[in-house]
């Protein structure tokens, strides 16, 4: 397949177009991470990065059975988290953050996940993606966490081109309805994961492939 050639920006019609072309297909799309309330949901967020969620899932049913709320985390100490996550990449040091952010959530914030980004980035192993995760899906702020899904699917499409995953998601913020925007993360995350994959984009069978900008566009393949 020849390269990819550098898009544009998408003109405002066409952007309204593809989000409404998510929202008939899925209008209430969801995240793939499994979590029992905002604290399980941060601990799963901190824990997949770079991991699969799936492979997340099956390391914290276990986990949240086990400890649901910062205090029983807390109580389990680094040992056992560190064991009941080893399946995960870099599960050491995610362990020892899952560990002291349950113990700044009790000294912080009375057990209780802070509805505030500022608050959030300031517990360990949380980043800006993360906190725009847990304020999107459990807060239901209208932010956009910017992963390699997205980055890749902003750039490829002319929806938001962008050289850093920051400058991606200021534009997105800048140029999605506000209409689409609580559900504008899901939708294009999961968009990249399953269809605008990174090696071979599967452009044949793309709900958006009339507007987007990016080319030339993976054929059907032969046999199919």
């Amino acid at each position: 397949m020849a390269a990819a050639k550098k898009v544009k920006a998408l003109p405002k019609a066409d952007v309204e177009a593809i989000f409404a072309r998510f929202h008939q297909i899925e209008p209430e799309p969801k995240g793939e991470l499994d979590y029992l309330n905002a604290f399980t949901l941060l601990v799963a967020v901190v824990l997949s990065a770079q991991a699969t969620d799936a492979g997340v899932n099956k390391a914290t049913k276990r986990l949240f059975e086990l400890a649901p709320s910062p205090s029983a985390m807390v109580a389990l100490g680094v040992e056992q988290i560190t064991e009941l996550v080893k399946t995960i990449g870099l599960y050491r040091g995610k362990a020892k953050n899952v560990f002291a952010l349950s113990q700044l959530l009790l000294d912080r914030h009375g057990g209780e996940v802070p509805e505030d980004r500022e608050a959030l980035e300031a517990l360990p192993g949380v980043g800006r993606k993360t906190a725009n995760v847990v304020l999107n899906i459990w807060f239901k702020q209208p932010t956009i966490a910017v992963d390699t899904h997205l980055f890749r699917v902003g750039n490829r499409t002319g929806l938001a081109p962008g050289k850093t995953p920051l400058e991606v998601e200021q534009k997105l913020l800048k140029v999605v309805p506000p209409h689409y925007m609580l559900h504008a993360h899901h939708w294009l995350i999961l968009h990249g994961r399953y269809v605008c994959k990174a090696r071979k984009p599967e452009c044949w069978r793309c709900a958006i492939r009339q507007w987007c900008q990016f080319e030339p566009k993976t054929p059907l393949p032969k046999g199919a």
